[in-house]
Parts: structure tokens; sequence; C-alpha cells
């Protein structure tokens, strides 16, 4: 019984003295869910970068309101296709630089424009 409780104490004084994993940077927020991205301190300007890319005002556009990790809105989804896409544009190039971003083609705005705008009539 003896030998019991040396051991049992042994064991704990162990477990107790081991170090606490290391905080989360960016503020300790554990982002849940990502698919796509990888958490790290960089992760709040990237998103801030799609908002501008998109002329969102702000994280709701795709973001479910108090449940950033929720998949409910298909804009979440979506966003995960392009992030993907741009991606693997980018690693075509063969100089590892970004060369294409969201603002390449949305410009500021939630759709992209496929053609150019309409000429203006002729003698205008």
């Amino acid at each position: 019984m003896r030998i019991l409780a040396i051991i049992l104490f042994a064991s704990s004084a162990m477990l107790l003295a081991q170090d606490a994993p290391p905080p989360k940077k960016g503020g300790g927020m554990v982002h849940k869910n990502l698919k796509v991205l990888q958490d790290g301190p960089e992760i709040g300007r990237i998103m801030r970068e799609y908002t501008v890319a998109l002329g969102a005002q702000n994280c709701f556009y795709c973001h479910v309101q108090g449940d950033y990790a929720s998949d409910e809105k298909h804009k979440k989804e979506t966003a995960r296709w392009m992030i993907a896409m741009v991606n693997g544009i980018n690693a075509k190039f063969p100089d590892g630089k970004v060369h294409v971003t969201c603002y390449t083609c949305h410009a500021g705005k939630e759709h992209p424009a496929t053609a150019p705008p309409a000429a203006a009539p002729a003698g205008q």
C-alpha cells in the first residue's frame, strides 16, 4: 500500500510539473472550423483584406454574428472556394510571389465584373 501511494504521488507530481501549453498568438482567440486558412497571428489582417476586397461592411457578410465557426452562410463556403482558387493560381508562378488576390477581380465589389462597361455611343 505504501509503494502504491509513493507511485501515485510521484506520477501526480510529474504531471503537475509539466509546462502549460503556450498561449495562442493573435490575442488568445482560438479560431475554429478553419478549412482553408491557417490559424495564426496574421489571420485578423487577412480577414480585413478580404472584407475590403469585397466591399463588405463587416465580418457578418460571411460570418454568422456570434458564431464565427458556423457554416450557415453560403458566402463563407464560396469564400473558401475563392481562397483556394487564388492560392492555386499563385502557386503556379515560379517566383513564389503573390500575383493575384481577391481584390484583383473584385476591386471592392461583391461581384466581380465579367465584362467591360458598355462603350459610349459614337459621337459623345
